[in-house]
């Protein structure tokens, strides 16, 4: 990308960092398969280490990671993108910097944290001072990895004043850690030139559409960027929304988002101009299949990889704006909708594997969760041989990274990745 007017900002006692103006990086996002420019990724960190085997199911996890291997592997996934020329934006940096460069960040995110209703007034109040004397650097890992009630500040009043602070064990979460902020993909989308905030549907996720929200709105990065959609009430998550094409897109309604927050994305894409036809596709309401993205991704401007298991029965409900009312019409095959809507004559489908138990395996293991970096081009975890293998058949090149510790969450590269810039494809 051609070098680009920049504006100086200071994290801390760093040095100021110049960060490019949103009018100036060239934000925006039509596809799924366009050059990627540049993405949004979170290096996981101390939030992991707070699983434990009393939490790590409450907080979406099916095993306990070895975090300094999981650090490892997505280092690996960070320098593959930008092996081939992509930007890559951590979410921990930009978090510290955007409290440093803002005030008004740093009380909406102590706001989104600290919560009087489960900490009682008083102790809410004096947490919420105590954060807003934190560094920078300090406040964003407390936002991030959460803190215990052992690790709150001690002060006489609250040893004497709190009962919800007598009354709790040390070790229980005072504020809760954010494990899944790694699946950067399911808080914010980017769509047209405009990012959209989600609505995250299980509580263990809620506070994440916070800290994208405030690095949106207040980090020079992306000042003067416009928001597509916000929901605070019908749950859509981004691992389930899919740019087909532009003006196309595919909402998986299942476990999830669900209906409602579907129609409510529809109607704002409609209303903004974003998109002429938004697709719902009905998946199962199981964890092996949480989001659209983790059955089908694309991979070329006219393929997708998908779980063979669902590709003959996937329907879809199409959504168009009719003389200013929206209109529903279907289901349908969900493979001929698309392909009607994309303008082609055919979606070429890529299955995970003829074998039913390979296909399996390898759906319960994000062989489908591929994210891509240009047309035909896709990374993938390399543990996924068969699925991989049959995407190299198709003509499609596959970047491989290591996933053993990464996949503990349940997400493959798409997840962990917010494309913030990609060509048009």
């Amino acid at each position: 990308m051609s070098a680009d007017p920049v504006v100086p900002i200071v994290a801390g006692d760093a040095a100021p960092v110049d960060v490019p103006t949103a009018a100036t990086a060239g934000v925006g996002n039509t596809s799924e398969v366009g050059r990627l420019r540049t993405v949004l990724l979170h290096r996981p960190g101390d939030e992991l280490r707070r699983l434990t085997p009393r939490n790590n199911d409450q907080l979406l996890f099916d095993g306990l990671p070895w975090v300094d291997r999981a650090q490892e592997e997505h280092d690996e996934f960070a320098d593959v993108l930008r092996s081939r020329g992509v930007e890559v934006l951590l979410l921990g940096d930009l978090l510290r910097e955007t409290i440093a460069a803002s005030g008004a960040a740093r009380i909406q995110g102590i706001a989104a944290a600290v919560s009087a209703r489960r900490l009682g007034a008083h102790l809410a109040e004096e947490l919420a001072g105590h954060l807003r004397d934190l560094a920078p650097a300090d406040l964003a890992h407390v936002l991030t990895a959460g803190m215990t009630f052992d690790e709150l500040p001690e002060t006489p009043a609250a040893a004497t004043s709190s009962l919800v602070r007598r009354m709790h064990h040390g070790p229980e979460f005072a504020i809760d850690p954010l494990p899944n902020l790694l699946f950067t993909r399911d808080s914010s989308f980017w769509i047209g030139p405009r990012f959209a905030i989600t609505s995250l549907a299980l509580p263990a996720r809620a506070r994440e559409t916070s800290l994208t929200d405030l690095i949106y709105a207040h980090h020079p990065r992306f000042a003067g960027s416009r928001r597509a959609y916000e929901s605070r009430v019908a749950p859509v998550e981004g691992g389930d929304v899919l740019l087909l094409a532009p003006g196309v897109v595919a909402v998986g309604v299942g476990e999830r988002t669900t209906p409602a927050g579907a129609e409510a994305l529809a109607r704002s894409l409609f209303d903004d101009g974003l998109a002429h036809t938004v697709l719902a596709v009905p998946i199962e309401q199981a964890r092996a299949f949480m989001h659209l993205d983790t059955v089908c991704t694309m991979v070329d401007t006219d393929a997708v990889v998908m779980y063979p298991n669902i590709r003959d029965t996937m329907s879809a409900f199409t959504l168009r704006v009719d003389h200013g009312e929206v209109s529903v019409t279907g289901a349908r095959p969900f493979v001929d909708a698309a392909a009607d809507a994309m303008g082609i004559a055919k979606l070429r489908v890529i299955d995970t594997g003829l074998d039913p138990v390979t296909a399996e395996r390898e759906q319960w293991d994000d062989g489908n969760n591929t994210l891509a970096v240009e047309p035909g081009v896709v990374v993938s975890y390399n543990r996924n041989v068969e699925t991989n293998r049959r995407l190299a058949d198709s003509g499609i090149e596959v970047l491989e990274i290591e996933g053993r510790e990464l996949g503990s969450g349940r997400g493959g590269p798409r997840c962990m990745s917010c494309p913030v810039a990609r060509d048009a494809s």
